[in-house]
């Protein structure tokens, strides 16, 4: 195993830096609320940081959300790669691929994604399809909704388009966009040819590919909720000396970086080996449990470390601390992926 970026990876990853920084501002953020930012989203997608990842491949798209994860920037990043782009043109048809892929590359079709597998979801009588997903995060900003049924098929739905879909607006721990959406017949494509690509085995795959790119993003808000606790211990005084002088200070900060590296290294080996066209579906497991467990203690800490201050819903740890334990639940809690880990090594034994 070599986790080393390409130079395109590595160049990419050093573009999104820069972009997130730049626009990913305390200030920005504040104003946002808990929507998206529209301007923010065409300077990725006017980059081609979301046609790269077609190319860097699901490793280069963990690089590219570290960095979103580490400014907490509230764009559909995550989810119109995973659901959208690298889910149709993974199993999609050749029509799909023609028809979809060039609008997800260049922004103008967004997708959500309504996972894991909705009991409530199945096909209509009548043709379409018929349920309610309480909370599909992201929903406000797509154009199209990736829905797992209750039998694990995959449907791509467009909203707006017409009547069958509705959407509404509900919060969640983290602000990201998100809404309840409700099918009555809903007009809805499956995602490659049924019961082949679009079968069981397309299923797993882009929920194998979401935890993988998810536990990358999680690996980048922990590690700028580090960051900033490091910089505010060490210039933070207590008694005439810096806070970072305090063993136990040191001590909590490197439980946090050893956790970090280890929710990174986990979400590189599972995305390097699907690149590789190698199975994954257990590392993808482990580093959504990476994700989960580790995630809410980093997360924690930063809030800890910095005090008073970490107490305060405006001040910019408050956010990564949000995010962290929005994504520690996400498509599985650490139990549930722990669960699902060891019943999918029981069977292959």
């Amino acid at each position: 195993m070599d986790f080393t970026p390409t130079e395109a990876q590595a160049a990419a990853r050093d573009l999104a830096a820069g972009v997130f920084a730049d626009l990913a501002t305390h200030e920005r953020l504040r104003a946002v609320g808990t929507g998206s930012d529209q301007e923010l989203w065409k300077a990725l997608t006017g980059t081609g940081l979301v046609a790269a990842v077609g190319e860097l491949g699901l490793l280069g798209l963990v690089l590219l959300l570290e960095e979103q994860g580490r400014t907490t920037a509230q764009v559909p990043y995550a989810a119109s790669c995973a659901y959208g782009l690298l889910a149709v043109a993974a199993h999609g048809t050749e029509e799909q691929r023609e028809r979809l892929l060039p609008g997800i590359e260049d922004g103008s079709v967004v997708v959500a994604g309504a996972f894991p597998a909705q009991r409530g979801v199945r096909p209509a009588a009548g043709g379409g399809l018929t349920g309610t997903v309480p909370v599909v995060p992201w929903l406000r900003d797509a154009t199209h909704v990736l829905v797992a049924d209750a039998g694990r098929r995959l449907w791509l739905v467009p909203l707006g388009a017409g009547g069958g879909t509705g959407v509404e607006e509900t919060e969640l721990t983290a602000p990201w966009s998100a809404g309840r959406l409700t099918l009555r017949e809903a007009p809805a494509e499956h995602l490659g040819d049924a019961p082949g690509p679009g079968g069981p085995g397309a299923y797993a795959d882009v929920l194998a590919v979401a935890r993988t790119a998810f536990a990358g993003l999680q690996a980048g808000v922990c590690a700028g909720s580090l960051a900033r606790a490091v910089a505010h211990t060490n210039t933070r005084e207590q008694f005439g000396r810096p806070l970072a002088t305090r063993q136990a200070v040191q001590l909590r900060a490197a439980d946090a970086h050893m956790d970090v590296e280890a929710i990174r290294v986990t979400a590189y080996e599972a995305a390097w080996r699907r690149d590789a066209g190698l199975p994954y579906a257990t590392h993808a497991l482990t580093a959504a449990w990476w994700a989960s467990e580790a995630g809410q203690r980093v997360v924690h800490t930063g809030q800890h470390l910095h005090g008073g201050a970490g107490a305060d819903v405006g001040h910019p740890v408050h956010r990564h601390f949000l995010w962290g334990r929005q994504l520690d639940a996400y498509l599985g809690s650490g139990s549930e992926v722990l669960q699902e880990l060891g019943e999918l090594i029981a069977h292959a034994g």
